[in-house]
């Protein structure tokens, strides 16, 4: 390592020359833009690199998520400090009440606070934590309508560009490369076959004791991509300067090993 050397006694100062870059590296903070389908572990990556590089990270999939479940469930949080159906929400026969949901984001909170149990945010809607309850299939069977809102994506977007000001962020989610953070350092789109995504949730939903088929996460995760890649509002698509990753058939040490390389690529380039 290159340093100053100083010889106590001495009228004069060894100079070894400091390496510019070394510090420009420790210093240099960058926003890194995770995007891709679903169900590929974009938030389980986005949190172990955000842990590894001391980063934050930003989960933009659970902010919908969460909006979402408020559109399922009108919450009464501060009196019975957790959600119940007063009514059932925002989704009716024919669809979603665009009008009340609208009327209602500015009564929608979503923050993330850390868990030390766990090393990783929790989400919390309203002050009320919600991680477990928007992980579920009730959830995940009606987020990529909610999320096609264009009233809904401005707002989370908004909060997402506020959140990322300071960069030295890790923000996963559809459009973060294309929509949020345009101009971000380093994207990375992610990918792998619907059926080992159906499975890696299907994994996912029994550990922790819910009951779904195969073929109906499939269905999900296939419906979901057509839904994320056609909506009019900030579709989901490759950006041009993305490096693409399929993790379909890698361990979580090389996804990871594979990740580190192209952020040392990044903050050490001119």
């Amino acid at each position: 390592m290159n340093r100053i050397i100083y010889k106590e006694g001495s009228d004069k100062l060894l100079y070894i020359c400091i390496s510019f870059t070394l510090i420009y590296v420790v210093m240099k903070k960058i926003i890194i833009a995770i995007d891709g389908v679903s169900s590929t572990g974009k938030s389980t990556m986005a949190k172990d690199l955000a842990r590894e590089l001391g980063y934050t990270y930003i989960d933009t999939g659970a902010m919908y998520r969460a909006v979402t479940l408020y559109s399922l469930h009108v919450a009464c949080a501060a009196v019975v400090q957790t959600f119940y159906s007063l009514q059932h929400g925002f989704f009716t026969s024919g669809g979603i009440d665009e009008q009340k949901l609208q009327d209602a984001m500015n009564d929608i909170d979503i923050s993330f606070r850390f868990n030390p149990e766990t090393g990783r945010p929790d989400t919390y809607l309203n002050g009320v934590k919600v991680e477990k309850e928007i992980r579920g299939m009730e959830v995940a069977n009606r987020v990529s309508p909610i999320a096609a809102l264009g009233f809904v994506r401005r707002a989370m977007v908004a909060k997402q560009q506020e959140m990322g000001k300071a960069k030295g962020i890790v923000m996963d989610g559809r459009d973060i490369g294309t929509v949020v953070f345009p101009d971000a350092e380093l994207k990375i789109y992610v990918t792998a076959s619907p059926e080992v995504r159906a499975q890696r949730r299907l994994d996912e939903l029994k550990a922790k004791g819910e009951v779904a088929s195969f073929e109906e996460v499939l269905e999900n995760v296939k419906t979901r991509d057509h839904i994320d890649m056609t909506r009019v509002e900030s579709p989901l698509r490759k950006a041009d300067d993305a490096l693409e990753l399929d993790n379909s058939h890698l361990t979580i040490a090389e996804q990871k090993a594979w990740l580190l390389e192209q952020y040392e690529k990044v903050v050490t380039s001119d």
